[in-house]
């Protein structure tokens, strides 16, 4: 499960994506440098979010599995135990 680290990791990537949106709407399109920079400075932003998206998708996927194998047991252990009282 993610811990706080991750989490913190995931909300900083956040902040700094949109510090590159505000700082991306204050350069001028001649600036051919400096958006360049923004450009590669958003594109790792970009993969980093990917990374926790994936991350997360896993874990929302493993959180389905456990849940379901936890309704089956506990469906089964129902079912016998209804068996025996009657």
């Amino acid at each position: 499960m993610r811990g706080e680290t991750a989490k913190a990791a995931g909300e900083a990537l956040l902040r700094r994506l949109r510090r590159l949106v505000a700082r991306a709407a204050t350069v001028e399109g001649s600036d051919r440098k400096q958006l360049l920079a923004l450009i590669d400075d958003i594109e790792t932003t970009r993969r980093g979010l990917l990374r926790e998206c994936t991350e997360i998708e896993g874990e929302m996927r493993q959180a389905t599995v456990r849940a379901t194998a936890i309704g089956a047991y506990l469906r089964n252990s129902q079912g016998s135990r209804g068996r025996r009282c009657n």
